[in-house]
């Protein structure tokens, strides 16, 4: 659980209308459990953590349990101003948030 609390913590540092991804989360809390970090945003008890800010390193949107879910998460990231062309980030240099 601990790890999972860090992992939202600092989900709540990244700013609207940015995404970072899971191994720039990893390298934060000097870990390679990517999985993990996967699995914490999957358990993401709080609404206001914003998990579908994390991407895959390659600007891609990662897929969720449902198909209604991944929607979700690109209407979000568009809502922010996060330009996406299929299932990938166009600005993704633009929009990659660093810890």
């Amino acid at each position: 659980m601990k790890f999972e609390e860090n992992v939202w913590k600092l989900l709540k540092k990244i700013p609207k209308g940015r995404v970072t991804t899971y191994g720039l989360i990893g390298k934060r809390l000097h870990s390679k459990a990517y999985r993990a970090i996967g699995t914490a945003c999957h358990n993401n008890p709080n609404p206001k953590i914003p998990c579908y800010r994390v991407v895959r390193s390659n600007g891609m949107i990662s897929l969720c349990h449902s198909d209604e879910c991944h929607k979700s998460r690109i209407k979000r990231l568009r809502k922010e101003g996060v330009k996406i062309k299929g299932n990938k980030i166009v600005n993704f240099d633009k929009v990659l948030f660093k810890f």
